[in-house]
C-alpha cells in the first residue's frame, strides 16, 4: 500500500483529536471528539468547517472564454458558454457509454474556467482535459491550494467577519475575498444541503485561516463521517457508489444538470461523449432510476444492501448504493437504483438485510429540504 498523502491541515487535525482513516489516498478526518451526530447536528444549526484540500483544483485558460467554454462542452454534457461571469454550475465528465466518469463543479472566472473535482477521479480528470481539449487551451492542476468548506446556517456571519462582501453572494455565486489578509477564491455552495461557502486559498495559508475560522464560537471541525450523513440526508450523490462510470445522467437523476440548449433540439445539442445515449434517455425513458429510500424501523441499510419486489420474490430490482441513520429526521435513510416502473413515491419494497427482508419505501430526494441562499 502506498503512503497516503496529506493535506495541509493535517497536524492541526492531529491537534484537534481527530480520528483518522485513509480516504482516496490521502489521512483524512474521519470525525474529532464531538463524534459524527454532533457534529452533523452542529453543522444543521450553526457552522462546521471541513477540509477538503484532497479534491483536485484545476484552471482551464485560452485566448477567450467562449474558446474554453466551447472546448469544455465538447466534454461536459452542461450549458458552460451561457454560464455568467463569477457564477459556477454543478457539470458531468461522460464516456462514450452516457456513464458518468466524475461530477465536478465549475467556474467563469473571466478569463479562465476553474474546475473542483473527485480526489479519487483528478489524475484522471486531468489526463482527460489535457488528452481532449484543443492546442490552444492550457490546462493547469493547481496542487499548491488547499480547500475549505464552511457550511451551516451560521456560515454568511463567520464568514463575513473576515470578509464583509461574503454576505453579498448568492448560491453558486463565485468571488475574490479577502479572508484576514488571505486572498481566497470562494463560492457559496456546498456538499450538506446548508447554505454555506467552498474557500480555495494557497497551501501555505490554509492552517492560519482554519484557526481563525475555528476560533468563532459557531464554528466546529466536521470530519468525513457527518459530511456523508449530512450528503445524504440532502439526496447528493457520492461518486463510485451512487455514481459510476456504469450510471448514466438519467438513470442518476441528475437530468436537471443538462440544460435545454445541450438537450435534442437545442442550439449546443449533443457533442459529448455519449450524447447518443444520454439524449435518447431524457426523450424517453431510461430502464432504472436513482430513487430515496426509508428503511422501516432503526436500523440502517447500507451500500449493497439488495431490493426486492416482495418478500418473497427471487429476482432483486436493485440495489442500495448508499445508506445509514439520518441525524436531522431521525430515521435511517438510503439511495438507490430499481427498475424504472417501481419509482413511485410512497411504494413499498423489502432490502434484505443479513437474509431477512425488510420494508423500504420509495421517498422523494431530498430528505431534509435544502437551505440555500437563492
Amino acid at each position: 500500500m502506498s503512503e497516503l498523502k496529506h493535506t495541509p491541515l493535517h497536524a492541526l487535525h492531529l491537534e484537534l483529536g481527530a480520528k483518522m482513516v485513509p480516504f482516496a489516498g490521502y489521512d483524512m478526518p474521519v470525525q474529532y471528539p464531538l463524534g459524527v451526530m454532533k457534529e452533523h447536528q452542529h453543522t444543521r444549526d450553526k457552522a462546521g468547517l471541513f477540509d477538503v484540500s484532497h479534491m483536485g483544483q484545476i484552471r482551464v485558460d485560452g485566448p477567450d472564454y467562449k474558446t474554453i467554454a466551447l472546448g469544455l462542452e465538447g466534454l461536459i454534457p452542461v450549458d458552460i458558454l451561457g454560464l455568467p461571469e463569477n457564477r459556477q454550475r454543478y457539470g458531468l465528465f461522460t464516456n462514450n457509454a452516457g456513464g458518468i466518469e466524475d461530477d465536478l463543479m465549475l467556474a467563469n472566472r473571466g478569463d479562465h474556467v476553474f474546475l473542483v473535482v473527485n480526489a479519487a477521479c483528478k489524475d484522471a480528470d486531468i489526463a482527460r482535459l489535457k488528452s481532449s481539449l484543443n492546442k490552444g487551451l492550457t490546462v493547469t492542476p493547481l496542487p499548491d491550494r488547499a480547500l475549505l468548506a464552511l457550511q451551516g446556517p451560521s456560515s454568511e456571519a463567520v464568514l463575513s467577519t473576515l470578509d464583509p462582501s461574503a454576505a453579498q453572494m448568492s448560491f453558486m455565486d463565485v468571488a475574490t475575498l479577502s479572508l484576514g489578509g488571505v486572498e481566497a477564491w470562494v463560492s457559496r455552495s456546498g456538499y450538506t444541503g446548508e447554505d454555506g461557502y467552498e474557500i480555495s486559498v494557497p497551501s501555505d495559508q490554509a492552517e492560519s485561516l482554519a484557526r481563525r475560522l475555528l476560533d468563532h464560537p459557531d464554528v466546529e471541525p466536521i470530519g468525513l463521517g457527518a459530511r456523508d450523513s449530512l450528503r445524504l440526508e440532502a439526496g447528493l450523490c457520492l461518486y463510485g457508489h451512487d455514481i459510476t462510470a456504469e450510471t448514466t445522467p438519467v438513470e442518476a437523476a441528475l437530468t436537471w444538470a443538462i440544460q435545454k440548449i445541450r438537450r435534442t433540439g437545442g442550439d449546443h445539442e449533443g457533442g459529448f461523449p455519449g450524447a447518443d445515449i444520454i439524449l435518447s434517455q431524457i426523450g424517453g425513458t431510461a430502464s432504472r432510476k436513482r430513487i430515496g429510500l426509508k428503511p422501516e424501523g432503526r436500523a440502517p441499510m447500507r451500500e449493497g444492501v439488495e431490493i426486492y419486489v416482495s418478500e418473497r420474490s427471487e429476482t432483486p430490482i436493485g440495489s442500495i448504493t448508499s445508506g445509514g441513520f439520518g441525524p436531522t429526521v431521525g430515521h435511517p435513510v438510503a439511495m438507490g437504483y430499481v427498475t424504472a416502473d417501481h419509482t413511485a413515491p410512497g411504494t413499498t419494497l423489502y432490502g434484505d438485510l443479513r437474509g431477512k427482508r425488510l420494508p423500504l419505501t420509495v421517498t422523494k430526494l431530498p430528505f431534509t429540504p435544502a437551505n440555500f441562499k437563492r
